[in-house]
């Protein structure tokens, strides 16, 4: 199976702005754009912090200090790699409590943007090309078994499994490998065994 990387979802050539960009010109890149966030770059193009809506109404309601980036900005930037998983991206997000990550390259430069909607993005597979990945992937490519073996039906990202296998021990590595496919909400297990009981 192949998980759907940052560089697969991230928004490329992101906005950035200077240390020295002004409280107005960060306020007018968001309404621009239609984002929450903004990276602040060094001279190289590296990140050094993020200023947020959150950040820009703190700004203008303690009304004191210089208003640009450099004084209104979260640092250090909190950033990803464009070969990181999106199940990795998405707990460093939960740990940081940050809503997009700037992507750098091995050399630390800005080459992107991962928004938690970009990652919504893997919810929104169409229910075919899931079911097929589960049956060529996880059926015949890692458990080989016959594409016909397993009836797998998804709807809305929830798949429900049917069909018999020999070995009850296959079900819960089945389910396991399942959830694990991106754009899996649910997965139910109706699956019956040869040895006549269900699966463990």
């Amino acid at each position: 199976m192949r998980h759907r990387s940052v560089a697969d979802l991230m928004t490329p050539t992101a906005v950035a702005v200077q240390r020295g960009t002004s409280f107005k010109e960060i306020a007018r890149l968001l309404d621009e754009y239609g984002i929450t966030a903004v990276p602040v770059v060094d001279e190289e193009n590296r990140p050094v912090g993020v200023v947020s809506e959150a950040d820009l109404l703190r700004r203008h309601t303690a009304k004191d200090g210089p208003s640009t980036a450099e004084a209104m900005m979260s640092s250090p930037a909190v950033t990803a790699r464009p070969s990181w998983t999106a199940v990795e991206a998405a707990r460093l997000m939960e740990r940081h409590r940050v809503k997009r990550l700037p992507v750098v390259d091995a050399d630390g430069r800005l080459i992107g943007v991962l928004s938690r909607s970009d990652l919504l993005q893997l919810f929104l597979r169409r229910d075919r090309s899931i079911q097929e990945e589960i049956r060529e992937d996880v059926i015949v490519r890692i458990l080989r078994l016959s594409p016909s073996a397993v009836h797998i039906d998804v709807e809305e990202g929830r798949v429900t499994l049917s069909g018999t296998l020999e070995r009850p021990n296959l079900g819960p590595i089945l389910v396991r490998l399942c959830e694990a496919v991106d754009g899996v909400v649910e997965v139910v297990d109706r699956m019956t065994y040869e040895e006549g009981r269900g699966a463990p």
